[in-house]
C-alpha cells in the first residue's frame, strides 16, 4: 500500500512529541538578527504587537544584492527531515506595483544562496475575486532549476493551493519535510493545504532560510526546527 505524505506527516508529527527538548532548536527574533543575510539587512522590530525580524531588501544594483528574493539562512543547524515552523507577516510593499503580492515563506535544504527548495504564500491571493488567482495563493518550487513559472507551465495546479490568509497579518506555518516529500500546515490546521511528493533536490540536508519577495514587506517571529 502507497503510504501519502498525509501519513508520513502525521506520523512524524506523532513523534515529535517524544523527541527530547535538546532536538528542538527554538529561535528568538534577537538570534534571528544573527542569521546570514542575502539581498537584505535586517532589523528587530515591532510589528502587530510583537517583537520582530524586519528583512529589508537591497535594491539591484547596490553592493551584495543578488536574484532570488531577500533571505536570511539559520546559522548551523542543517535539516533532512523535520519539522520547520515559523510565523510570518506579509504585504505589498508601499512602493510595489500591481504585481506584488506580499510574497513571503522559507526556504529549507539549502545548498547555496541560489540552489535550495522553498515553499512560499502570496497572501493578496487569498481573497481575490478571481478564483485562479486565488488558487495561487500557496507555492512550492526549487531554485533555480524549478522556478514557479516552469512548474505551473508543465504541471498546472500541482504545486500551488488556495489556504484562507490575510496579507500583513501574522500567519503559523508548519512544513513538514521526510524524504522526498513535503507538506505545508497553516494555522495549526489539522490537515496540509499543500502537498509535495517529489522535491526536487531529492534527499538531502540543508540549512533552512527565511525568504520573501523584492516587493514585500516582510516579518518573522517563532522560529522552531526539529530535525528527525
Amino acid at each position: 500500500m502507497k503510504t501519502s505524505v498525509i501519513d508520513i506527516a502525521a506520523a512524524l508529527l506523532a513523534g515529535i512529541s517524544m523527541v527530547c527538548s535538546a532536538q528542538t532548536h527554538e529561535f528568538a527574533v534577537a538570534d534571528l538578527s544573527g542569521a546570514r543575510l542575502k539581498s537584505a539587512t535586517a532589523m528587530i522590530t515591532t510589528f502587530d504587537g510583537s517583537t520582530a525580524l524586519k528583512l529589508n531588501p537591497m535594491k539591484p544594483g547596490e553592493a551584495g544584492y543578488a536574484s532570488g528574493g531577500p533571505m536570511a539562512i539559520l546559522p548551523e543547524i542543517q535539516i533532512r527531515n523535520g519539522t520547520i515552523e515559523a510565523d510570518v507577516a506579509g504585504a505589498p510593499a508601499k512602493d510595489a506595483d500591481d504585481s506584488a503580492r506580499g510574497f513571503i515563506g522559507i526556504a529549507f535544504r539549502i545548498q547555496s544562496e541560489s540552489r535550495f527548495e522553498i515553499i512560499y504564500l502570496r497572501p493578496t491571493n487569498s481573497h481575490a475575486d478571481d478564483q485562479l488567482r486565488r488558487n495561487h495563493t500557496t507555492q512550492y518550487s526549487s531554485e533555480p532549476d524549478w522556478p514557479w513559472d516552469r512548474l505551473r507551465k508543465e504541471s498546472p495546479g500541482v504545486y500551488e493551493s488556495w489556504v484562507d490568509i490575510e496579507a500583513g497579518k501574522w500567519t503559523h506555518m508548519l512544513i513538514v519535510v521526510h524524504g522526498a516529500s513535503a507538506a505545508l500546515y497553516i494555522n495549526q490546521a489539522e490537515n496540509p493545504c499543500l502537498v509535495v511528493h517529489d522535491l526536487k533536490l531529492g534527499d538531502v540536508a540543508g540549512s533552512v532560510g527565511l525568504w520573501m519577495g523584492q516587493d514585500t514587506e516582510g516579518y518573522f517571529r517563532k522560529v522552531r526546527l526539529t530535525p528527525e
